[in-house]
């Protein structure tokens, strides 16, 4: 007999490696507004689901999973071992790839706008907050592994 949609929502919405680093993104990133409203007296929505600033909350995701899944089914396990590597490559991104992304669109935003460099049109400048530095990626992994152990 197939279960109800109704079931299957009642079972993602109490799956707790699911809610759990949802609510650890959600909480990060209100974080990251706040802080900008408080400190830089600015109100930026994009902040609310935006990358990059302290601390990386695709860490913290991720972290917090792999350390959910380590404290509930063992170290040892195969799955643990997945959500570990995809940690890695979670971490490896945002202070890596991402960051250098980030980079280049300083620089290249730089040049669009400097007189005589460029005569180029752009409709709108490039983001430049994509990545992390490994700082905020350290705090965010912090931040998972205790989220992961308290809950």
């Amino acid at each position: 007999m197939k279960e109800s949609f109704f079931t299957n929502y009642q079972s993602l919405i109490h799956n707790k490696y699911l809610v759990i680093p949802v609510l650890t993104w959600l909480g990060i990133q209100l974080f990251k507004f706040l802080y900008d409203v408080i400190v830089e007296k600015k109100v930026n929505f994009k902040r609310l689901l935006g990358a990059g600033g302290m601390p990386s909350s695709h860490t913290a995701v991720a972290v917090a999973l792999a350390t959910l899944i380590g404290k509930d089914f063992g170290v040892d396990t195969p799955l643990f071992a997945i959500a570990l590597i995809f940690s890695f490559v979670v971490m490896y991104d945002a202070a890596g790839v991402r960051r250098a992304a980030g980079k280049q669109a300083r620089l290249l935003n730089k040049i669009v706008e400097t007189p005589g460099l460029s005569n180029l049109q752009v409709q709108e400048k490039l983001v430049e907050v994509l990545g992390h530095t490994p700082m905020q990626v350290v705090v965010g992994a912090i931040i998972g592994v205790i989220v992961g152990l308290i809950f």
